[in-house]
């Protein structure tokens, strides 16, 4: 499934990837990542400086940064020790591929559980999540909605 949150007031500010995990029912320790396109509020170290794996336990202790917002930025979410070679990384901004064909929108690398994209400070789109997930995130936040093409 694929869920988007945009322009709420139910969120502090877009987007709080902690949070989100958290609302997802989803601990960051069970999974490796690979973070691409990332743009923080702040400058801290545990990130890569370019895009880049992270263990689960790395991007655990990178989220506990108070008020940390990433304004772009694609999370992929694998199973832990299942790292595949990336040749193309994930993008965010300027990727209209969210807004087209959504139904058949999957993680942008194959073998990804799932993605969560951070949108330009505005919007968490969230690809390829569970039922049970989705069912989770959306009690948190009612505003959610299922991500549809544009008009």
């Amino acid at each position: 499934m694929n869920v988007l949150l945009e322009s709420t007031n139910a969120v502090p500010y877009f987007t709080d990837v902690g949070g989100t995990l958290r609302a997802l029912g989803v601990d960051a320790s069970e999974f490796d990542w690979y973070v691409s396109d990332i743009e923080t509020n702040i400058t801290f170290d545990g990130l890569p400086q370019a895009d880049g794996w992270v263990t689960g336990p790395e991007l655990a202790r990178c989220l506990l940064y108070s008020n940390l917002q990433f304004m772009w930025g694609v999370f992929s979410a694998f199973p832990c020790d299942k790292r595949v070679e990336v040749l193309r990384p994930p993008a965010a901004d300027g990727n209209a591929r969210f807004w087209r064909d959504a139904n058949a929108l999957t993680p942008q690398l194959d073998g990804a559980l799932f993605e969560l994209v951070c949108w330009d400070s505005t919007a968490t789109i969230l690809v390829g999540i569970t039922p049970e997930q989705a069912a989770h995130y959306m009690a948190t936040h009612p505003e959610a909605k299922l991500l549809r093409d544009e008009a």
